[in-house]
């Protein structure tokens, strides 16, 4: 099971430093970065190690299984950003 971000990211790139597989983008810095509300997992780098979660001070990174139902469709957009 991989990991999720939700819409209440803000972008403060705090999981990124801590993801042990570099799993978590757009970096700051990179151009995308600008272009997007938030960050993104990919579901296939994921080590499901949960450090991103324990980091995130807005709690908008859930493991997949743990996800509220009102956040469910962040699993395709967490995915999509990855797997075009």
């Amino acid at each position: 099971m991989a990991y999720v971000v939700t819409d209440k990211c803000t972008k403060d790139f705090k999981c990124i430093d801590d993801c042990p597989t570099e799993a978590i983008g757009p970096r700051q810095g990179d151009p995308a970065a600008e272009k997007v509300s938030q960050v993104f997992i990919n579901p296939n780098d994921c080590a499901d190690c949960g450090s991103c979660a324990a980091t995130c001070p807005q709690g908008a990174i859930f493991s997949e299984d743990e996800l509220p139902e009102d956040k469910k469709q962040f699993v395709e957009t967490n995915r999509a950003y990855y797997c075009k």
